[in-house]
């Protein structure tokens, strides 16, 4: 069975953890001193959020699998869509190993594709330093961002206040 995965790049971790516990009416699978992680059922989705210094907003989706024969059948969907693939075996981010695929989508947004091997107690791959800590586990991203939402994306106490949508 498949799970669909959302990473959220955030600037406030505390505030943003208690916002999804609420959300979601469970506390996270998994916290660290920088990322929390929701394993939900309903709906099944592998939602985490990370405050590593990454501008914040969506960082990236993506879809997780539950054994290598369902990784190969998503390697072949993405060789069909003839974009770039960027393969990663063993690869060591957001506390776990994983082999995974990653594409972007014509917008630009980053998806991966994995298999979780196991967990590991680092964000990535080694001991990290204060370099290390902003690095990234998205090798293709590409996310545009808008500066302004062109309809129905209500932005603050401004939007609340005149109401206005598409």
């Amino acid at each position: 069975m498949k799970r669909f995965h959302v990473h959220v790049s955030i600037d406030n971790l505390e505030q943003s953890i208690q916002f999804y516990s609420s959300m979601f009416a469970v506390q996270p699978t998994i916290v660290k001193a920088d990322y929390a992680k929701w394993m939900l059922d309903d709906p099944k989705i592998n939602f985490a959020i990370s405050q590593r210094g990454a501008e914040v907003g969506l960082n990236h989706l993506g879809i997780q699998v539950e054994t290598n024969d369902e990784l190969q059948e998503m390697q072949a969907r993405l060789e069909s869509m003839q974009t770039t693939m960027l393969e990663e075996t063993d690869a060591a981010c957001c506390y776990a190993k994983s082999d995974k695929y990653w594409v972007n989508d014509p917008a630009g947004i980053a998806w991966e594709t994995f298999h979780t091997l196991s967990n590991i107690p680092v964000f990535g791959g080694k001991s990290e330093t204060a370099e290390d800590k902003s690095a990234c586990c998205i090798p293709l991203a590409q996310v545009k961002q808008q500066v302004a939402a062109p309809c129905c994306v209500p932005k603050g106490e401004i939007a609340a206040a005149n109401g206005k949508c598409c």
